[in-house]
Protein backbone atom coordinates (compact mmCIF):
# COMPACT_ATOMS: atom_id res chain seq x y z
CA UNK A 1 0.00 0.00 0.00
CA UNK A 2 1.34 3.58 -0.76
CA UNK A 3 0.51 5.86 2.04
CA UNK A 4 0.50 9.76 2.10
CA UNK A 5 0.67 11.64 5.12
CA UNK A 6 -0.74 14.74 5.35
CA UNK A 7 -0.24 15.56 9.16
CA UNK A 8 3.15 15.58 11.18
CA UNK A 9 1.70 13.53 14.07
CA UNK A 10 0.29 10.67 11.32
CA UNK A 11 3.72 10.50 9.97
CA UNK A 12 5.23 9.38 13.09
CA UNK A 13 2.63 7.38 14.21
CA UNK A 14 2.91 5.22 10.53
CA UNK A 15 6.18 5.02 11.37
CA UNK A 16 5.61 3.51 14.72
CA UNK A 17 3.21 1.55 13.41
CA UNK A 18 5.97 0.06 11.30
CA UNK A 19 4.62 1.26 7.92
CA UNK A 20 7.99 3.64 7.10
CA UNK A 21 8.15 1.87 3.82
CA UNK A 22 4.59 2.46 2.94
CA UNK A 23 5.16 6.37 3.29
CA UNK A 24 5.19 8.20 -0.07
CA UNK A 25 4.52 11.50 0.65
CA UNK A 26 4.74 13.78 3.90
CA UNK A 27 3.83 17.57 4.57
CA UNK A 28 6.29 20.14 4.09
CA UNK A 29 6.81 20.02 8.84
CA UNK A 30 7.60 16.41 8.84
CA UNK A 31 10.57 16.06 10.40
CA UNK A 32 10.73 12.74 12.04
CA UNK A 33 11.96 10.27 11.95
CA UNK A 34 14.63 11.35 9.77
CA UNK A 35 13.96 9.75 6.74
CA UNK A 36 10.27 10.97 7.09
CA UNK A 37 12.11 14.26 6.23
CA UNK A 38 13.21 13.13 2.62
CA UNK A 39 10.10 12.29 1.18
CA UNK A 40 8.11 14.77 -1.10
CA UNK A 41 6.83 17.19 0.27
CA UNK A 42 3.03 17.33 -0.40
CA UNK A 43 2.40 20.86 1.24
CA UNK A 44 3.31 24.11 1.41
CA UNK A 45 2.50 27.67 3.82
CA UNK A 46 2.28 31.15 2.73
CA UNK A 47 2.86 32.42 6.13
CA UNK A 48 6.65 34.26 5.08
CA UNK A 49 10.13 32.55 6.62
CA UNK A 50 11.70 34.79 9.39
CA UNK A 51 8.76 36.12 11.27
CA UNK A 52 8.26 37.18 15.06
CA UNK A 53 5.67 34.96 16.86
CA UNK A 54 3.69 37.84 17.29
CA UNK A 55 3.69 38.72 13.17
CA UNK A 56 3.10 35.19 12.67
CA UNK A 57 0.07 35.60 14.64
CA UNK A 58 -0.81 38.74 12.80
CA UNK A 59 -0.27 36.82 9.62
CA UNK A 60 -2.45 33.99 10.32
CA UNK A 61 -5.20 36.39 11.58
CA UNK A 62 -5.30 38.46 8.50
CA UNK A 63 -5.17 35.36 6.21
CA UNK A 64 -7.82 33.83 7.72
CA UNK A 65 -10.31 36.94 7.95
CA UNK A 66 -9.67 36.99 4.18
CA UNK A 67 -11.40 33.51 3.85
CA UNK A 68 -8.01 32.33 2.73
CA UNK A 69 -6.56 28.67 3.54
CA UNK A 70 -3.04 28.87 5.13
CA UNK A 71 -1.81 26.13 3.50
CA UNK A 72 -1.90 24.71 0.29
CA UNK A 73 -1.76 21.37 -1.03
CA UNK A 74 0.44 20.04 -4.28
CA UNK A 75 -1.55 18.41 -6.21
CA UNK A 76 0.71 17.45 -8.68
CA UNK A 77 2.85 15.76 -6.09
CA UNK A 78 -0.02 14.08 -4.99
CA UNK A 79 -0.72 12.39 -8.28
CA UNK A 80 2.80 11.85 -8.59
CA UNK A 81 3.00 9.32 -5.81
CA UNK A 82 -0.01 7.71 -6.85
CA UNK A 83 -1.31 7.09 -2.75
CA UNK A 84 -3.99 4.34 -1.90
CA UNK A 85 -4.63 6.01 1.59
CA UNK A 86 -4.55 9.63 1.93
CA UNK A 87 -4.35 10.62 6.07
CA UNK A 88 -6.00 13.82 6.75
CA UNK A 89 -7.14 16.17 9.60
CA UNK A 90 -10.03 17.96 10.75
CA UNK A 91 -8.92 19.18 14.64
CA UNK A 92 -7.56 22.61 13.13
CA UNK A 93 -8.25 24.97 10.46
CA UNK A 94 -5.16 26.67 10.99
CA UNK A 95 -2.15 23.36 11.85
CA UNK A 96 -2.86 21.50 8.44
CA UNK A 97 -4.35 21.39 5.32
CA UNK A 98 -7.99 21.18 5.47
CA UNK A 99 -9.88 18.10 5.28
CA UNK A 100 -12.30 19.65 2.32
CA UNK A 101 -9.15 20.61 0.63
CA UNK A 102 -7.97 16.97 0.67
CA UNK A 103 -11.27 15.42 -0.08
CA UNK A 104 -11.95 17.70 -3.04
CA UNK A 105 -8.14 17.01 -4.63
CA UNK A 106 -8.63 13.56 -4.27
CA UNK A 107 -11.78 13.20 -5.50
CA UNK A 108 -9.59 13.94 -8.73
CA UNK A 109 -6.79 11.65 -8.66
CA UNK A 110 -6.96 8.40 -10.37
CA UNK A 111 -7.02 4.98 -8.73
CA UNK A 112 -9.99 6.46 -6.19
CA UNK A 113 -7.60 6.68 -3.41
CA UNK A 114 -9.16 6.17 0.63
CA UNK A 115 -9.23 9.59 2.56
CA UNK A 116 -8.60 8.72 6.25
CA UNK A 117 -10.04 11.80 8.51
CA UNK A 118 -8.48 12.19 12.10
CA UNK A 119 -9.43 14.27 14.69
CA UNK A 120 -9.35 13.28 17.79
CA UNK A 121 -9.39 15.60 21.29
CA UNK A 122 -8.67 13.29 23.88
CA UNK A 123 -5.13 11.04 24.51
CA UNK A 124 -7.61 8.11 24.09
CA UNK A 125 -9.06 9.13 20.56
CA UNK A 126 -5.16 9.72 19.62
CA UNK A 127 -4.87 6.03 20.29
CA UNK A 128 -7.56 4.89 18.77
CA UNK A 129 -6.46 7.03 15.56
CA UNK A 130 -3.47 4.80 15.69
CA UNK A 131 -5.85 1.83 15.35
CA UNK A 132 -7.79 3.09 12.38
CA UNK A 133 -4.65 3.83 11.03
CA UNK A 134 -3.56 0.36 10.87
CA UNK A 135 -6.61 -1.12 9.83
CA UNK A 136 -7.25 1.05 6.95
CA UNK A 137 -3.57 0.09 6.51
CA UNK A 138 -4.28 -3.57 6.51
CA UNK A 139 -2.67 -4.50 9.49
CA UNK A 140 -5.43 -3.76 12.57
CA UNK A 141 -3.06 -6.12 14.72
CA UNK A 142 0.12 -3.33 14.39
CA UNK A 143 -2.40 -0.49 15.59
CA UNK A 144 -3.67 -3.14 18.62
CA UNK A 145 -0.30 -3.49 19.67
CA UNK A 146 0.67 0.15 19.83
CA UNK A 147 -2.85 1.23 21.34
CA UNK A 148 -1.87 -1.73 23.98
CA UNK A 149 2.18 -0.57 24.67
CA UNK A 150 1.42 3.30 25.03
CA UNK A 151 -1.66 2.50 27.34
CA UNK A 152 0.44 0.18 29.48
CA UNK A 153 3.53 3.23 29.47
CA UNK A 154 0.39 5.70 30.60
CA UNK A 155 -0.60 3.63 33.20
CA UNK A 156 3.03 2.97 34.47
CA UNK A 157 3.12 6.82 34.61
CA UNK A 158 -0.02 7.31 36.60
CA UNK A 159 1.01 4.47 38.90
CA UNK A 160 5.00 6.61 39.21
CA UNK A 161 3.01 9.63 40.48
CA UNK A 162 -0.08 8.35 42.11
CA UNK A 163 0.33 9.91 46.19
CA UNK A 164 2.48 12.52 45.28
CA UNK A 165 1.92 16.21 45.51
CA UNK A 166 1.07 17.70 42.26
CA UNK A 167 2.56 20.84 41.06
CA UNK A 168 0.66 23.88 39.08
CA UNK A 169 1.71 24.19 35.38
CA UNK A 170 0.70 26.50 32.57
CA UNK A 171 1.21 25.21 29.71
CA UNK A 172 1.01 27.40 26.75
CA UNK A 173 1.31 26.56 23.07
CA UNK A 174 2.13 30.02 21.71
CA UNK A 175 4.06 33.07 23.50
CA UNK A 176 2.74 35.73 21.51
CA UNK A 177 -0.01 36.36 22.51
CA UNK A 178 -0.03 33.65 24.48
CA UNK A 179 -2.56 30.43 23.89
CA UNK A 180 -3.50 28.06 26.76
CA UNK A 181 -2.49 24.11 25.57
CA UNK A 182 -5.67 22.68 24.24
CA UNK A 183 -7.07 18.88 23.64
CA UNK A 184 -4.79 16.46 25.08
CA UNK A 185 -2.31 18.75 26.73
CA UNK A 186 -4.20 19.25 29.75
CA UNK A 187 -4.76 15.64 30.35
CA UNK A 188 -1.19 14.85 29.43
CA UNK A 189 -0.15 17.08 32.69
CA UNK A 190 -3.06 15.30 35.07
CA UNK A 191 -1.19 11.97 33.83
CA UNK A 192 2.41 13.01 34.49
CA UNK A 193 1.14 13.89 38.18
CA UNK A 194 0.12 17.59 37.78
CA UNK A 195 -2.73 20.40 37.77
CA UNK A 196 -3.14 22.36 34.59
CA UNK A 197 -3.94 26.05 35.94
CA UNK A 198 -6.01 27.36 32.81
CA UNK A 199 -6.38 24.48 30.31
CA UNK A 200 -9.69 21.89 30.30
CA UNK A 201 -9.18 18.46 28.93
CA UNK A 202 -10.93 18.27 25.74
CA UNK A 203 -11.56 21.68 25.05
CA UNK A 204 -9.51 23.78 22.05
CA UNK A 205 -6.72 26.18 22.69
CA UNK A 206 -7.27 29.48 23.51
CA UNK A 207 -6.01 32.84 23.20
CA UNK A 208 -6.04 34.97 26.43
CA UNK A 209 -3.71 38.10 27.95
CA UNK A 210 -0.26 37.73 30.08
CA UNK A 211 -2.77 39.99 32.23
CA UNK A 212 -5.10 37.36 33.41
CA UNK A 213 -1.41 34.63 33.40
CA UNK A 214 0.39 37.01 35.51
CA UNK A 215 -0.95 35.93 39.49
CA UNK A 216 -0.98 32.31 38.82
CA UNK A 217 2.16 31.73 40.28
CA UNK A 218 3.06 28.16 38.58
Amino acid sequence: MRIASLVPSSTEMLFALGFGDQVVAVTHECDFPPEAAELPHLSYTVIPEGLSPAEIDAEVKRIVGEGRPLYGLKAEVLEEVRPDLIIAQDVCAVCAVSYDDVLAIAARLPGNPTVLKQDPISLAEVMDNAVEVADAAGKPEAGRKLKADLTARIDAVREAVAGRARPTVLALEWLDPPFTGGHWVPEMIEIAGGSDLVGRAGQKSAECEWEGLNGLNP
